[in-house]
């Protein structure tokens, strides 16, 4: 079963659309690919209507048949996808930043900021030496509980707001390690407040540590912006301090490069 965004179903939803929608998202989730009647009770919907969506999926190039009956996602996802990448790219000196702040660490760089209600992660540089992080790309906006970039986003919300987030979301268990606790999470946001960094240890990968810190505060959310990097879990416990004045330094090389009343990137 596809679970639904929280936001509340508007009066004019147009149901084939969703329908469709709910197939490729359940396709999508499947590695080996799925049958029509696979699709059909994932996404609670009868044969007849599966047929029809997924027909017309495979025609708009959304989702591909394999010879053994199975559906994929087609190549028109990936080219959404680079879309998507695109409509978030930091401006060019933001990326020059980036770009050189991974390279003399050597791990990888992101920024983030909210998207519809949702922390998002923006903008990716890959640094030699990080950890291999496949999830975090542009347009990642699961598990903020458990990255320091989506903790380094919640930490600006109010206690309120944060609670209602985490009750719509959920607080997912990457790893034995991730807290799935409200109340264990507000602890730790205010303990990233006080170090003046939001991180998390083995809490999203085992043996992966993330950090945070805010590069600009805005009454509008998504003008907000914070910057994060990824690295071995030993090297954020034994140089937190070291982490914190790069990230810190990095901040202010990326807000000082963003264009004018312009939204967060």
């Amino acid at each position: 079963m596809v679970v639904r965004h929280p936001n509340e179903e508007p009066s004019d939803l147009i149901r084939s659309v969703s329908r469709a929608l709910r197939v490729l998202e359940a396709v999508g989730q499947s590695a080996r690919g799925l049958t029509v009647k696979q699709i059909a009770r994932r996404c609670e919907l009868t044969t007849a209507t599966t047929y029809h969506l997924i027909r017309t999926l495979a025609y708009e190039g959304y989702v591909t048949r394999r010879d053994d009956g199975t559906y994929t996602v087609g190549l028109e996802v990936a080219d959404r996808f680079r879309e998507l990448v695109a409509a978030f790219r930091a401006p060019d000196p933001v990326l020059a930043v980036l770009r050189k702040a991974a390279a003399d660490i050597g791990y990888s760089h992101f920024l983030g900021s909210f998207r519809g209600g949702q922390p998002v992660i923006t903008t990716a540089v890959v640094g030699q030496r990080s950890p291999h992080l496949d999830d975090l790309l542009p347009g990642f906006d699961d598990g903020p509980h458990a990255t320091a970039v989506g903790k380094a986003l919640l930490a600006t919300l109010t206690h309120d707001q944060r609670l209602r987030y985490l009750k719509d979301q959920g607080m997912r268990a990457y790893t034995p390690h991730t807290l799935t606790d409200p109340e264990a999470l507000e602890a730790d946001i205010s303990a990233g407040d006080q170090r003046g960094m939001q991180t998390e240890v083995s809490q999203f990968r085992e043996g992966v540590a993330c950090a945070a810190v805010l590069v600009q505060a805005d009454r509008d959310p998504e003008r907000r912006l914070v910057v994060g990097c990824a690295m071995p879990a030993d090297h954020l416990t034994e140089s937190p301090a070291e982490i914190r004045e790069h990230l810190r330094a990095t901040a202010r090389a990326v807000a000082a490069r963003l264009p004018p009343s312009t939204p967060a990137l």
